[in-house]
């Protein structure tokens, strides 16, 4: 595949019908996130910052080869990655967040490519890309361990043999105590504009699901809008992650605990899995 396109391509694969929630029995994992995109670098640039960035940008631009970004979102991570010559193919399902990505793209980014397309079933020839990254929990948005092999397998299939995937979790969802309508970020938005996100919590221990509550309150030349939407995450441990992704045909090279490469333990504040494909 060419990289020359910056255009945002829709997949077919990428739109099956679904039925909107029951929070935990029917919710999926996608559902949210366009209702999220307007403020999902707001909020980031006020909790994650940029950490994660120098390490992908290091780990990919030795990849030797196309790199491919699972839930590139608005380009947090993925942007610039490309502008630092990495030869980048974004995915996502979400095409509000796409389009907040296609808004920011310039010049140095055009190397890249970004693609609608669902992470479960990747729209790419067989052995295409050198590496894959799933930043960021990205695949804590897979609600079900049917979804989860689905999505190791598509990424198996797609990268070549030896090819590196790497895999960042977001370890502390699970332990997030229940509580209702705290004000947990406020502070000035683009445009003059101001934010307050008020969230509520809920867990479903059993399934490890983990329900974020986003009522953001937006304020704007006199004028006041409310945004309800909810996110639901999964979590898995280490073991149970490492044990599917050997089942989807990788080797496990590597588990971390922080960005800066030091070794993994139970209390580490991210958990980054480094497999190969065999």
């Amino acid at each position: 595949m060419g990289l020359a396109s910056t255009t945002v391509r829709s997949n077919p694969k990428s739109n099956p019908k679904s039925v909107i929630p029951n929070p935990f029995r029917t919710r999926q994992g996608w559902h949210g996130w366009d209702d999220y995109a307007p403020f999902y670098d707001w909020e980031n640039a006020r909790t994650l910052g940029r950490r994660d960035v120098p390490f992908w940008r290091r780990v990919a631009s030795a990849a030797g080869g196309r790199v491919l970004e699972l839930g590139c979102g608005t380009g947090r991570v993925s942007l610039p990655l490309a502008r630092a010559g990495v030869r980048l193919v974004g995915v996502d399902r979400s095409a509000a967040m796409l389009k907040r990505l296609q808004a920011r793209l310039n010049r140095s980014a055009r190397a890249s490519r970004y693609v609608r397309a669902d992470i479960r079933a990747l729209p790419f020839r067989d052995a295409d890309f050198a590496m894959a990254i799933a930043p960021y929990g990205v695949l804590q948005s897979l609600l079900s361990d049917r979804d989860l092999t689905l999505a190791l397998t598509s990424v198996a299939r797609a990268l070549s043999s030896g090819g590196l995937f790497g895999i960042d979790l977001v370890p502390d969802v699970a332990r997030w105590r229940e509580y209702d309508n705290q004000v947990q970020l406020r502070g000035p938005a683009a445009r003059g504009g101001h934010l307050t996100l008020i969230e509520s919590v809920r867990q479903d221990r059993r399934r490890r699901l983990t329900t974020f509550e986003q009522h953001y309150i937006e304020r704007r030349r006199g004028l006041r809008r409310e945004h309800r939407f909810e996110l639901t995450f999964r979590t898995l441990s280490v073991q149970q992650m490492t044990t599917r992704l050997v089942t989807a045909g990788f080797a496990v090279d590597a588990v971390l605990g922080d960005y800066h490469g030091r070794p993994w333990d139970e209390c580490a504040d991210v958990w980054i899995i480094l497999a190969r494909r065999i």
